[in-house]
């Protein structure tokens, strides 16, 4: 029993043999049990000569690529005023003819309804009468056409993107960057275009009672005559003339003038461009539409037809060359604003309209 036990004070052989065994055993099994096995036997080697273990840095782990579809890419958007289409579907004209005579026919509906409901609640006698703008009041007349107006864009906008595929905005080349990146040259513009106007008519033999010296009656039928005529008008106007008519003309254009040839019709599907005689050719026609909008009111005299035939060619140049209907609409609505702004200024702020006699 005593030799089984140890004494610390005189160790036998026997003893310093099995120390040295159980020694042997605990560093083996720490070894086998420790990841390191270097670390695990701290005395079977010394600081000095134990190996340098480098350090690599890990190596990354590279996400997967994703690969996409064969002929899938990220477009940007294209500078025409076309959809991006599948190579299969051919690029869209837009707008047609077909499109800019829906939209006047939707404004037509609108206008005979308007006028013919409120007729029909100031003025029930008239109906039974014939219907004409000379029957109806000035009041009557411009809440009507603002509400056309207001009403066709409101249906517009839900109904022709049902046919293009795309917003109404782009439909007709809206594009309010441009217009707004332009900004400080396009109003210069309209109100340096309007002086001209008013100075060249100034000097013009116009008759002396004429339709729009109706609606310059009473100060309240101008101040109506002044908001439609800067907020509302130059908008309409603009997206009629300058959104639907001027690319549908130069569209039909382009398409009576292509060959019958398969070649010339294989290049007129494949792509969506306008050619410059086309453009130039809408633009003379569809200017000579606008001035004869507006002749009704100065009593087709020819020198202002002339002159607001001018007008519309420098409009339409500038919605071609910045692509953007708002850029028309802003110069449009400040050649108005200096026509109403003079007035307001020579009758003394709308008081005194007898001196808008001629």
């Amino acid at each position: 029993m005593s030799e089984l036990t140890p004494n610390p004070a005189t160790p036998s052989a026997g003893t310093t043999a099995s120390r040295s065994l159980s020694s042997d055993i605990a560093q083996n099994t720490a070894a086998f049990l420790s990841p390191d096995p270097v670390a695990a036997s701290p005395h079977s080697r010394s600081q000095s000569d134990a190996p340098v273990r480098p350090i690599l840095p890990e190596r990354p782990i590279l996400p997967e690529l994703s690969i996409l579809p064969e002929g899938e890419a990220i477009l940007q958007p294209p500078m025409d005023n076309t959809p991006n289409d599948a190579p299969e579907d051919p690029p869209h004209r837009i707008p047609n003819l077909g499109h800019a005579l829906l939209f006047l026919a939707i404004a037509g509906a609108f206008l005979f309804l308007t006028q013919l409901f409120l007729l029909g609640l100031t003025h029930a006698p008239a109906i039974a009468g014939k219907l004409s703008a000379a029957s109806i009041p000035p009041k009557l007349l411009i809440a009507s056409e603002a509400i056309t107006y207001l009403a066709t864009l409101a249906l517009s906008w839900f109904v022709f993107p049902l046919l293009w595929k795309r917003p109404f905005a782009n439909g007709i080349d809206a594009n309010p960057d441009a217009a707004r990146r332009n900004a400080f040259r396009l109003i210069p513009l309209g109100l340096t275009l309007s002086f001209a106007v008013q100075a060249i008519s100034s000097v013009i033999s116009i008759p002396k009672d004429i339709p729009i010296d109706d609606f310059f009656r009473t100060p309240s039928d101008v101040w109506l005559v002044t908001l439609f005529g800067i907020l509302v008008a130059p908008l309409f106007e603009e997206i009629v003339f300058r959104g639907f008519l001027l690319p549908a003309v130069a569209i039909a254009y382009d398409w009576l003038s292509l060959p019958r040839t398969p070649a010339a019709r294989e290049l007129w599907h494949s792509n969506n461009k306008i050619s410059t005689p086309a453009l130039i050719f809408s633009a003379v026609f569809t200017s000579i539409l606008f001035a004869a909008l507006h002749g009704q009111q100065t009593a087709f005299t020819w020198p202002v037809l002339l002159l607001l035939f001018c007008v519309s060619l420098i409009l339409s140049a500038v919605r071609i060359r910045l692509r953007s209907v708002l850029a028309s609409t802003l110069l449009h609505a400040s050649y108005n604003f200096t026509i109403f702004l003079t007035a307001f200024i020579a009758t003394g702020g709308y008081r005194h309209l007898d001196k808008l006699a001629r």
